[in-house]
């Protein structure tokens, strides 16, 4: 209707323009078209209970029909017809298909019956029914588990690592078995089970979701009965009625109508080439007025997947050689964690005659020797490998045993680490507005608690089902504007309750982008901050654009209300409002920071991609520690030998490099070289415990016990220098790469 309304009365106000004989008959019938739809907007508001721009539009086309003042009231059915438009445009809303989360459930199971094992509908499957699900396969229905199982449940609590089930636990369905064949017995029908339950849940949120009112409609509920009151003033006191109608025509509110759609509009361009996808206004104009952020953990402010953290070895044996071993067997593996030690490792030679058993590891052969990688094939471990598990039990890590003709080589940790951006981008986000941000996860608490210190949130809630989410969102709800970010089919019920869900790309993404209101198309949370300046910035542009025009507005109300201006003259005055109004609210489309050069993202990536380069040397120290806790052997000595050779061949250059390329670079972006300078400290702090280290051992060719005692101090104190400093660069400097 809007776009009709908008050609109708183009042609109206032209063909006046062009045949002056039949200009007010042409002019009349505009108007008269114009006032249907603007009748119809405006009773649909008051239905609503809502006093909105539209009415004052109805009075004023009404009043120039009235008192014969037709080029006025077709001008205000363009304008009318303009805005409508736009604001079409902008509040247009995609609707919320949950079709991916019903894809994703199971059609068809296996079902034993004695022993012969059927295919049958997931919807024929009866409590007490035993269902076979494979390696892979996705659990139809909830049930208890008759054998032990290792299950991805990250689409329901976003746990990014596998968990271990044993026989007589209870498995819900929507979760992905990641071991071997298993077997359970359904304790609930299809309808009735977990994953169902989280598609109704997603879309009830999404059916209650409650409409965003236009930033125009807010304000004119002010704007309206001030402008009604001047125009009857005007009437009563003068007696003259043509003076209330140049009023209302001044009144009309184009600068509302045109001012928030077109900021708005804007402002979703702006986000769209920063890497967001708003589906429509409604949802720019709520994130720029957020006050509250609610985060899922997995995905969205951690990195999704397990990372190979540490790798410890037995004597004899460098990290390097156990993480090559383990790459070489894992390497077509689909598990998760022989992803991440396929990533750690880099490209290395397959190993042959490659066997893979699920829930339990793969085996293969390299240089005629057996590896095994995944549980420990010895029963009793050696002194090293109990200290490696007490180290992944206080690192909440899970454990990747490599072995060697069934001997224990070596264990990899991994572990689901923070995104290098997420501090960064929670900083901006209070920078931007947002005072309260809060993380729901469905892992563990003591998980959750090392996220919620590090980022520094006002508060957790851990282990949370999609039902608590949707719960907390609504509470949230309640205490102010609040958006939603996730990434996974468990958070797409709490998405559609938010006032703005913003889904990340990545896995399981689909179902979450479908619920959500916003997409980040590259899956990089730092465009969550992108976006929520980005509405920020267009709905403040809005909001002042609107309040020109309102002002500029109200001095017109006055030069009308003692007849300095006619209702023809009143309404191009309005068009000059609206012009400025126009070219003003176009501000939202502009970038509010100088872009950044490629030469400048050049460097930041380059030594951003150098630090993955690094980790062999920073693993070397640690590992000489480690080794010198059982004294001074000769493992011992050789590892603190190859540590110092990598930290002062490969890992001082580096730092030498960013003090001269690198820093130079970021000072210039961050404001000056004082914000650089607490890291060039830090390169200073490096180079001396390194230099501390050399000369341990340039003082002899042999090490002495008495050095022990103070090298491990050196190993142990050169490790956390260089876990902060490069956590810190890679935080508050390569997170700048745009």
């Amino acid at each position: 209707m809007s776009r009709l309304l908008l050609i109708i009365a183009v042609a109206a106000l032209a063909a006046g323009a062009l045949v002056p004989g039949a200009a007010d008959p042409l002019w009349m019938a505009g108007t008269l078209v114009s006032l249907v739809p603007a009748v119809v907007w405006a009773g649909k508001d008051l239905l609503h209970k809502r006093f909105g721009a539209d009415l004052l539009a109805v009075f004023a086309l009404a009043g120039t029909l009235v008192v014969g003042e037709y080029l006025a009231g077709i001008v205000i059915g363009v304008m009318l017809g303009t805005g409508q438009v736009l604001d079409d445009y902008a509040k247009r809303r995609a609707r919320r298909d949950l079709s991916a989360l019903l894809e994703r459930a199971p059609k068809w199971a296996r079902v034993r019956v004695g022993h012969e094992t059927r295919t049958v509908s997931v919807a024929d499957i009866s409590t007490g029914d035993t269902v076979v699900v494979a390696s892979g396969e996705v659990v139809p229905v909830d049930g208890r588990l008759l054998s032990d199982g290792e299950f991805d449940e990250s689409a329901l609590t976003g746990e990014a690592l596998p968990v271990s089930r044993m026989r007589g636990e209870s498995v819900r369905s929507g979760v992905a078995n990641a071991g071997q064949v298993t077997e359970l017995t359904a304790t609930a029908a299809a309808d009735d089970s977990t994953y169902a339950g989280v598609v109704r849940l997603a879309e009830q949120a999404a059916a209650e979701s409650a409409p965003v009112v236009r930033l125009a409609d807010r304000a004119a509920v002010i704007f309206l009965p001030l402008a009604v009151a001047i125009a009857a003033t005007a009437w009563i006191l003068t007696g003259d009625p043509v003076r209330a109608v140049a009023v209302l025509v001044t009144a009309t509110p184009c600068p509302l109508l045109l001012a928030a759609p077109i900021a708005i509009t804007a402002g979703m361009s702006r986000a769209s080439r920063l890497g967001v996808v708003v589906k429509h206004g409604g949802a720019l104009e709520a994130l720029g007025r957020a006050r509250t952020a609610v985060l899922d953990k997995t995905g969205t402010v951690t990195i999704g997947r397990p990372v190979v953290t540490d790798v410890l070895t037995a004597p004899g044996f460098t990290a390097r050689q156990v993480l090559e071993l383990a790459a070489a067997v894992e390497q077509l593996s689909p598990h998760v964690l022989a992803a991440a030690v396929v990533r750690a490792a880099g490209p290395v030679p397959p190993a042959e005659h490659v066997q893979e058993r699920p829930g339990v590891g793969a085996a293969g052969f390299v240089d005629g020797r057996r590896i095994t990688v995944g549980k420990p094939s010895a029963v009793a471990l050696p002194e090293w490998a109990k200290a490696a598990v007490r180290r992944a039990e206080l690192d909440m890590a899970s454990m990747i045993w490599v072995s060697r003709d069934d001997e224990p080589v070596g264990v990899l940790l991994a572990r689901d680490e923070i995104r290098p951006d997420a501090a960064r981008t929670l900083r901006r986000l209070r920078a931007a507005g947002l005072n309260r941000i809060v993380l729901l996860t469905g892992d563990r608490l003591d998980n959750a608690q090392d996220v919620g210190i590090m980022l520094g949130l006002d508060d957790l809630r851990a282990q949370c089902s999609p039902e608590d989410k949707v719960s907390r969102v609504r509470e949230e709800r309640a205490r102010a504007v609040t958006l939603m970010v996730g990434d996974g089919i468990n958070d797409a019920p709490a998405l559609a309750a938010a006032d703005v869900g913003i889904g990340l790309a990545g896995k399981d993404a689909t179902a979450a982008a479908q619920a959500a209101d916003a997409v980040i198309t590259d899956g990089r949370i730092a465009r969550l901050a992108d976006a929520v300046e980005a509405a920020a910035r267009a709905h403040r542009i809005a909001l002042r654009s609107a309040g020109i025009g309102i002002a500029l507005s109200l001095v017109a109300m006055i030069l009308a209300a003692f007849g300095w201006l006619a209702p023809a003259a009143g309404a191009l005055v309005q068009e000059g409002i609206d012009v400025a109004v126009i070219i003003n609210a176009l501000r939202a489309l502009l970038p509010a920071h100088r872009r950044q050069s490629k030469a400048v993202a050049e460097v930041l990536r380059r030594f951003a991609g150098e630090h993955e380069q690094l980790l062999p040397a920073r693993q070397a120290v640690r590992q000489a520690g480690d080794d010198l806790s059982a004294g001074l052997t000769p493992q011992a000595e050789l590892s603190v030998r190859r540590a110092y050779q990598l930290v002062s061949e490969v890992l001082l250059p580096h730092e030498r490099a960013e003090d001269r390329e690198l820093y130079p670079v970021v000072a210039k972006l961050l404001g000056g070289p004082e914000a650089t300078q607490a890291m060039s400290r830090g390169h200073v702090e490096i180079e001396r415990h390194v230099r501390r280290l050399g000369r341990h051992l340039s003082a002899s060719d042999r090490l002495d016990p008495d050095q022990v005692d103070d090298l491990r101090a050196t190993l142990y104190g050169l490790d956390a220098i260089l876990t902060l400093h490069f956590a810190q660069e890679e935080e508050d400097y390569f997170t700048l790469i745009r």
